[in-house]
């Protein structure tokens, strides 16, 4: 491995896949040998290769430029995948599952009788100043009680190994397409790869994104109509939603496809006439769901939704409301509500987190904020946060300002070393930070993607991940222990068999 290898410079990193320079971790030498063995030039090819792929199949993704225009890109990737080994995966998997439980009941509860904050276990004052609080929806009882039935948990490693939730989403999450579409390209460019590994599949998320769904359905029927709603075209997931859509076998519709009528059943106009929906898969915010209800001026919405969903008529996936924990001054409360409605300790912890809301944290935080990361309740995205390390005296003094004006908005930090991957970086190999986005699906019963999302951060140095801030993404792979090899043939014939599938 001495060509590949010898100069990687993984020191003061956790590495996913090397333990340091020519030594890979155990249970990765194969997967290590294999990329050594294909030479500077070729694993350079195998990139472009890869990056034309991704042109061919069409997998894009939106950014928004400062002058307010929208840029279609090519989604970034990179072929060295990320790999995890089984038996330290179902630990997170039951961490992920045990977490979005208690979250759920955590909703519920809110949305009711309150007891988490009566027991004074969780502040009054942090759900009064709640943004995504839905008073439209007190008392409602959705499907099997669930408010968030997709949920992606971003996880990072820090320098020590240890696995951290690094924050909830579970609004209206999205990325899921590109793990699909991660594993596809890497198929198609690197057949090899597999024929030391059978990382364990990840294509079954669409049906069982569908089941899920169909779960949900107010009707009794083998087959519900499920559809995804969309703001359109120029939304920035619009690739995930068409993707989905089609991969479930769902119809892709806008608000304008939909009505409710005097019955408060929801239906969908077709070329036929009227079609009732049964469950809808919005990726649309909650005050652009329903301008009766919410927004006024809302054009995305349908009126009377929230109605239909009231009375029990319709299903919607997530509910609303659901974004009440998709708010980082909850996530720091995650611990205790894990705690009060499981009475289990977390499987996963937290970040160490700073709640600048109380006197103390706050204190520190304003004295130490060079080196701290500082984060608003709700932004996403990379968006909105101070990394208190790179940032100017300038940026330190505004972001005390604002934590000074609203500290019940804040949390803080510390700066974690998360861990890394080797990515080609023209022709060499580097280590780029990564963090890893799992699925939770929850209805009748939970389930969680075999992996999920890789982020990179493709920039030297740098720990932000997201695509619209320069991020890319990578293959995830959780490794079977001690699953047998596969010859050379049954690897050959896989990659086949999905090349197949793509030309069709």
């Amino acid at each position: 491995m001495q060509t590949a290898w010898a100069d990687y410079a993984c020191e003061g990193f956790y590495d996913e896949l090397m333990e340091g320079p020519a030594q890979a971790r155990a249970g990765c030498e194969a997967l290590a040998a294999d990329i050594d063995a294909l030479g500077p030039d070729e694993l350079a090819a195998r990139q472009q290769a890869a990056e034309a792929s991704i042109k061919e199949m069409g997998i894009t993704f939106t950014v928004y430029s400062e002058e307010g225009g929208m840029i279609d890109r090519a989604w970034p990737f990179d072929v060295v995948p990320r790999v995890i080994q089984e038996p330290e995966w179902r630990r997170v998997e039951a961490g992920l599952k045990q977490r979005v439980e208690a979250l759920n009941l955590f909703i519920d509860d809110l949305y009711h009788e309150q007891r988490i904050v009566k027991d004074k276990i969780f502040p009054q004052a942090v759900l009064a100043k709640s943004v995504n609080f839905r008073p439209q929806c007190v008392g409602v009882d959705p499907p099997l009680g669930i408010w968030a039935h997709i949920c992606g948990s971003d996880l990072v490693r820090d320098k020590d190994g240890t696995i951290y939730v690094l924050e909830d989403n579970l609004r209206v999450p999205s990325g899921v397409s590109y793990m699909l579409e991660n594993r596809l390209v890497t198929k198609r460019v690197l057949p090899e790869l597999f024929e030391h590994y059978a990382p364990l599949p990840v294509d079954d998320y669409p049906s069982q994104l569908f089941d899920t769904l169909a779960a949900l359905s107010p009707r009794p029927a083998e087959y519900p109509e499920v559809v995804v709603l969309t703001p359109g075209i120029y939304n920035s997931a619009y690739f995930e939603h068409a993707y989905l859509a089609q991969q479930m076998g769902a119809e892709l519709v806008e608000g304008r496809d939909l009505f409710v009528d005097s019955d408060d059943c929801c239906y969908m106009r077709t070329v036929d006439g009227p079609a009732r929906v049964d469950v809808i898969y919005r990726r649309i915010d909650d005050l652009f769901l329903d301008p009766e209800a919410f927004n006024p001026s809302s054009i995305l919405g349908v009126p009377g939704l929230l109605r239909a969903w009231k009375a029990g008529n319709v299903a919607l996936a997530n509910a609303p409301g659901a974004g009440v924990a998709d708010d980082k001054v909850v996530y720091a409360f995650v611990p205790e509500i894990i705690k009060y409605y499981l009475d289990q300790d977390p499987i996963i912890p937290n970040v160490p987190t700073y709640r600048c809301m109380e006197p103390d944290a706050l204190a520190y935080v304003l004295e130490h904020i060079a080196e701290l990361v500082v984060k608003p309740a709700n932004e996403s995205g990379g968006y909105g946060m101070l990394v208190g390390p790179a940032a100017s005296q300038a940026e330190c003094n505004k972001f005390v300002a604002l934590v000074k004006s609203d500290p019940r908005n804040y949390i803080a930090q510390p700066t974690l070393t998360i861990s890394t991957v080797p990515t080609v970086i023209k022709r060499e190999l580097e280590p780029r930070h990564v963090d890893l986005r799992p699925f939770i699906l929850s209805a009748d019963r939970q389930s969680v993607t075999m992996g999920g999302l890789t982020r990179v951060a493709l920039r030297k140095g740098s720990l932000v991940v997201n695509s619209s801030q320069g991020g890319g993404s990578k293959d995830t792979w959780i490794i079977p222990e001690g699953a047998p090899e596969q010859s050379q043939a049954q690897a050959q014939s896989e990659a086949q068999a999905q090349a197949q599938s793509q030309v069709r």
